[in-house]
């Protein structure tokens, strides 16, 4: 089969296309014929290191597709149309998943949009509702709202959470996308003082939660934006991993709970939890299009590179996916 490898840790270009053999399904596992993948900030940080996330040499992390063969106690019919998280192994032409993790796509779904749905709209109910709490009438900033997680959260927050949602993004196409699909304030963080704007969004009180994927260079601000008792969820770090001067008095002040998490490297177990209570919640809501996948755009298997460009370029708003077949 034909797969997508890391020539050696680097830039867009050491994406190459290569021979590999097809997975052979193990104890509770399936074989998907991948129709579609998405491209996520995980497989840069893989491609760029070879101290990432994932042992399997193929990047991808989320793939949608038909089941082509099944494991011993695997239950999915041959045929299903599925979408779910892999262990690696998603950019090619069959990968293995655990069947417990595959999702049934709701028929009035393509591939290439159930493929903009697991790990975004995952992560997202993790860091809203498992991690972050959040709770109806309460108020969250979500950063990045124009990235796939950022569409995801908005969604989610405003239809689950029934919350207020603030969010920030950096340009009014982004901002007019994030207030379409559900975000109340929308601020330009290249035009406007984003803790001050969301100061006066909240009478002065701050947000409940913040879902933070930019790390040290907005540390001062969110610290400013929260609330007293308020839950800080980072899930990324595009504006750096280390900040010098933190006073840990203002954290107890306000009495912040921080927490840290990433999606990848969680355990089987946990991933398969989270799938089972998220479809739960929104399979219905996939079926009837009150949560929608948000594609941005559609590359080719062999524009890998080109895709990944495109994600570092930061233009997208939602999805970048790879059709495979």
């Amino acid at each position: 089969m034909k797969a997508i490898t890391v020539k050696q840790p680097g830039g867009a270009e050491q994406l190459q296309i290569v021979e590999h053999a097809k997975p052979i399904p193990k104890e509770g596992e399936i074989v998907i014929k991948v129709h579609a993948a998405a491209v996520n900030r995980t497989d840069i940080v893989s491609r760029e290191s070879s101290s990432g996330y994932l042992d399997n040499p193929i990047l991808g992390v989320e793939v949608a597709g038909t089941v082509e063969e099944i494991g011993p106690g695997a239950k999915t019919r041959i045929g299903t149309r599925v979408m779910g998280l892999v262990n690696g192994g998603g950019y090619a032409e069959y990968v293995v998943m655990p069947d417990e993790r595959a999702m049934v796509i709701p028929e009035n779904l393509s591939f290439e949009e159930a493929a903009a749905i697991p790990e975004v709209f995952l992560t997202a109910y993790q860091t809203l509702f498992w991690i972050g709490r959040l709770r109806a009438n309460e108020s969250v900033l979500i950063h990045a709202g124009g990235s796939g997680v950022g569409t995801a959260a908005i969604q989610l927050a405003k239809l689950i959470g029934q919350a207020n949602v603030i969010t920030t993004a950096g340009s009014t196409k982004k901002l007019d996308f994030c207030q379409s699909i559900g975000a109340d304030v929308c601020i330009n963080y290249k035009e406007q003082d984003f803790d001050k704007e969301v100061m006066n969004a909240t009478k002065n009180q701050g947000v409940d939660l913040i879902l933070d994927f930019v790390g040290a260079s907005y540390w001062n601000k969110n610290l400013a934006s929260i609330k007293v008792d308020g839950r800080w969820v980072l899930i990324g770090i595009l504006g750096g991993a280390e900040i010098e001067k933190v006073s840990l008095m203002d954290m107890m002040v306000k009495r912040i709970q921080l927490t840290g998490t990433l999606l990848t490297p969680r355990s089987d177990k946990y991933k398969t939890a989270l799938t089972s209570e998220f479809s739960a919640e929104t399979m219905e809501l996939f079926h009837t299009n009150k949560l929608r996948p948000i594609v941005d755009s559609v590359f080719p298997f062999d524009q890998i590179q080109s895709a990944h460009k495109h994600m570092e370029d930061n233009q997208n708003i939602g999805k970048i996916i790879l059709k495979v077949i």
